[in-house]
């Protein structure tokens, strides 16, 4: 049976250190959200970060906005919170309205507040590694892995989605530690021969259960990414009952790289104000 890789308890862990170090701030670090329309996973996901923020002691700024507003009056906003000295990070909350470019928007965010690390600047900073913010759930998930004493180095890691925001930042975060990486997507034939030769598995395609215990191998490292709301009950892209049996380790869902996502959302925020800060 599994180790459950708890991400409630290492999230706290790093809220409490956070908390401390906002405590000595003269001025709060301060997050700025935008978020556009009213999805339901968009405004749970934002009730966790605002709750995340004041719990520590940071400032939380919502920005929201109908589903019908103007582009330019987004960007327009942005550009107001990169000019203002109190605001220290900038996200838009995803998935934008399809009559929106995300692109677009994103790329109005300042590079020195980009904490989600996801404009074409931090991204160009990260593939070059040169000095940026990495996206928060990549970080996360190799905070949980170095957190659990997991070696990397020489293993192969085996990561299935191909995204900007999860599946290509792990994969060269995890060549960066020494791991031979596998990437699988919605195109790869025979998808199992990949998954069970993984000795950690990464999973981000946002299929409710789509890795079953047959895919995985015995002792394998599973970090589950996924999220499936249905009949408001979650479920993550890894069939927990069956793969839990095989894994060395595994993350549930809930509460396994969600919380320590947003637990590296509020570190990027804090570095963010300290290296401002310091450098007036």
């Amino acid at each position: 049976m599994s180790q459950i890789i708890d991400g409630k308890k290492m999230s706290k862990q790093i809220k409490d250190e956070l908390a401390m170090k906002v405590k000595g701030c003269m001025i709060k670090p301060s997050l700025a959200v935008i978020q556009i329309g009213e999805d339901p996973s968009s405004n749970a996901y934002i009730r966790n970060k605002s709750k995340a923020a004041n719990e520590i002691g940071m400032n939380f700024r919502l920005f929201q906005y109908a589903f019908d507003t103007s582009e330019r009056e987004i960007i327009n906003r942005i550009v107001e919170l990169n000019n203002d000295e109190y605001i220290d990070g900038i996200i838009v909350q995803l998935p934008l309205p399809n009559n929106m470019s995300a692109k677009r928007i994103i790329n109005s965010i300042d590079v020195s507040k980009d904490v989600d690390g996801l404009t074409n600047k931090s991204l160009a900073r990260f593939y070059n590694n040169r000095k940026c913010f990495i996206p928060c759930t990549p970080l996360a998930i190799m905070e949980l892995l170095k957190l659990n004493d997991i070696e990397i180095s020489g293993k192969h890691a085996v990561v299935v989605g191909r995204s900007n925001l999860v599946g290509k930042p792990v994969a060269e975060l995890l060549l960066k530690k020494d791991a031979t990486v596998t990437i699988c997507h919605s195109k790869t034939e025979n998808l199992e021969f990949y998954t069970k030769q993984a000795d950690i598995l990464i999973v981000a395609v946002g299929e409710k259960e789509f890795i079953t215990g047959d895919m995985v191998k015995e002792g394998a490292v599973v970090i589950d990414v996924g999220i499936t709301r249905e009949n408001d009950t979650l479920y993550g892209d890894v069939k927990f009952d069956e793969v839990s049996k095989k894994s060395s380790y595994i993350t549930p869902v809930p509460g396994g790289v969600g919380p320590m996502t947003v637990a590296m959302l509020l570190k990027n925020v804090f570095e963010c104000y300290n290296t401002k800060n310091t450098s007036k």
